[in-house]
């Protein structure tokens, strides 16, 4: 069977900036040295009040399409993975299907948190393998910034808005994705919670919205921390021994954009030097499944990928979600 190729990436992020030093000035207890020091964050992207996660999503698409030099009636199947959709019914896949004029495909969400772009690719995959559909567009898009409690500095200060797009098709020439890793565990999976809008708390009250049920809850930090330093390692290391190449042989680290100090210690346990990582959390914060994404785009799009690097993008997320995609460019 023919490998699965990547046709053609494409990103976008919101053009309002959002420093660190405006979050001292809106009365937050923090500095731009304090954010720096602990999250590598210097600024991050605000989507417009008027603006969905769909939006983002179909501009990150089109340029997608434009690289991959297709349009969005070729495709079979569309897959956007958030958990910030426009609304929980329709997904955000519809709403784009109809952004981008594509009836003829099939659309639907997933849901992984920041673990959801490889989640996407690997279903992509196994779509293409079976011959069920052709051509597929997968996007990674989230509007992060209408999660947060910006009361938190804990939290508050990690996140940001974007999408990141990937076109996929079987072939013999292009990019090859070599292999895809997922894995989760809900048993350790409330440590980053977003109650609202769930079962559990619907419909919204004045009491879920006093208990703050409604935004992001990062709990146990510094726990969360540590396995995911763990869970990035091993999904890099399970990625390059199923596909019988050596940590050290990876040209590009792209992972999900979560914290500095998490690619400095995956840096020191792997022997890898750090100028191996792409990095994008100090321009963009952290998007969620949209990271990866982004970082993936803008490395090929600035020239870093080069033809014949192997590239692996580790992911990790609440729920807990974790894995791995490794990818040999071809130019």
């Amino acid at each position: 069977m023919e490998p699965v190729r990547i046709l053609g990436t494409g990103s976008f992020v919101p053009p309002k900036v959002l420093t660190n030093f405006d979050l001292e000035k809106m009365g937050l207890d923090t500095t731009d040295d304090w954010i720096v020091q602990r999250t590598g964050v210097s600024e991050r992207r605000v989507a417009d009040p008027e603006v969905t996660t769909s939006d983002l999503a179909c501009e990150a698409s089109l340029r997608a399409f434009d690289m991959a030099g297709i349009s969005a009636k070729d495709l079979d199947l569309i897959i956007v993975a958030t958990i910030t959709p426009d609304t929980c019914c329709p997904a955000a896949a519809n709403w784009l299907q109809a952004k981008l004029d594509a009836p003829q495909a099939v659309t639907f969400d997933i849901t992984a948190a920041c673990s959801g772009f490889i989640f996407a690719l690997n279903v992509a995959e196994q779509y293409l393998r079976t011959g069920a559909a052709r051509l597929i567009l997968v996007v990674a898009s989230e509007i992060m910034t209408r999660t947060l409690d910006w009361t938190d500095r804990t939290s508050c200060i990690l996140w940001g808005d974007g999408a990141g797009a990937a076109v996929l098709s079987l072939g013999r020439e292009g990019p090859e994705i070599l292999s895809t890793h997922l894995h989760t565990d809900g048993v350790n999976g409330q440590d980053l919670l977003l109650p609202g809008g769930g079962s559990r708390t619907t419909p919204i009250s004045h009491e879920s919205v006093d208990r703050k049920l409604h935004v992001l809850q990062l709990i146990e930090a510094n726990a969360s921390f540590r396995v995911a330093v763990r869970h990035f390692v091993d999904s890099i290391r399970e990625a390059a021994e199923f596909n019988g190449v050596a940590v050290e042989d990876i040209d590009w680290l792209i992972p999900h954009q979560a914290n500095l100090r998490m690619f400095q210690s995956m840096a020191r346990i792997l022997k890898i030097p750090m100028d191996r990582f792409y990095v994008t959390l100090d321009r963009y914060g952290n998007i969620s499944s949209a990271s990866c994404a982004i970082a993936l785009d803008e490395a090929v799009r600035d020239g870093s990928v080069k033809d014949d690097h192997l590239i692996c993008l580790p992911v990790f997320g609440g729920g807990l979600t974790w894995g791995s995609a490794l990818i040999r460019w071809r130019n």
